[in-house]
């Protein structure tokens, strides 16, 4: 267990990586508010993780929802959000060509507009906060985006273009408000074992390719401790970007 606990804000935490990060969080110490539209999976993450847990149902895209998060969280905990993880998010398969744009729009909110309203949201909370604390105090937004984000895939196109936009957003932040001594880390996964590819409308077969090329893959939890060792990084060190791949794979 860490000797200071934080009080960190994720959104998406009902499953795969942001349910792993919340378990893995808590269990050290940590204490964690987090955001999902599933009600019941709510209550029941809530029942599993006890008092260090805080679930809000809503939109991850929706401003005043996360605005709601910040607020209840220092009222809860007594003590600010300090750490952030910018996880909420789905995907879409197809290329160009093929993808069904019908879709597009409600990614683009989710993905690149939501993850925009937190961004703000958590820098100008912890750029306050760092004006008194820096460097006896850490403060971290941890965003996940992905590696075809950074490497072009023609059969995931659409969802590939948010996570460039993200990085973009997340990069230029990092270089606002570094100097400020507020951290910014990139994660960037690669293929993870999780309810994603079904979400996102990927065909079974499609994921047994992925198990036969790049197996064994990534499981949340592999994520969950990348984020971990992030924010665990002293005041004066920041991590700014991490590659994370199942070690089989080559490509993206």
């Amino acid at each position: 267990m860490t000797s200071l606990s934080r009080v960190v804000l994720i959104t998406g935490v009902t499953s795969g990586i942001g349910r792993a990060t919340a378990e893995l969080l808590i269990k050290e110490g940590h204490r964690v508010i987090g955001d999902g539209r599933n009600l019941d999976k709510l209550n029941s993450l809530t029942q599993s993780l006890g008092n260090n847990f805080i679930g809000i149902c809503g939109d991850a895209s929706d401003a005043e929802h996360l605005e709601t998060m910040f607020s209840q969280a220092l009222s809860q905990f007594n003590a600010p959000v300090d750490a952030v993880v910018v996880n909420a998010g789905r995907g879409l398969s197809g290329s160009v060509k093929d993808a069904d744009l019908s879709q597009f729009d409600a990614i683009l909110k989710l993905n690149v507009s939501g993850a925009a309203q937190l961004l703000q949201q958590s820098a100008r909370c912890m750029v306050a906060q760092q004006a008194t604390q820096f460097p006896h105090k850490a403060t971290d937004i941890v965003v996940i985006g992905s590696v075809v984000g950074r490497h072009i895939s023609p059969f995931g196109a659409t969802y590939s273009a948010t996570k460039f936009a993200v990085h973009c957003l997340t990069e230029s932040l990092r270089r606002e408000v570094g100097p400020k001594g507020v951290r910014v880390t990139l994660i960037e996964p690669g293929v993870v074992v999780s309810g994603f590819q079904e979400a996102a409308g990927y065909k079974d077969d499609v994921t047994d390719v992925f198990n036969e090329k790049f197996g064994p893959l990534l499981y949340p939890i592999d994520v969950a401790n990348t984020i971990l060792f992030s924010l665990n990084q002293p005041p004066h060190v920041h991590v700014s970007n991490i590659m994370v791949r199942p070690t089989r794979q080559d490509y993206p």
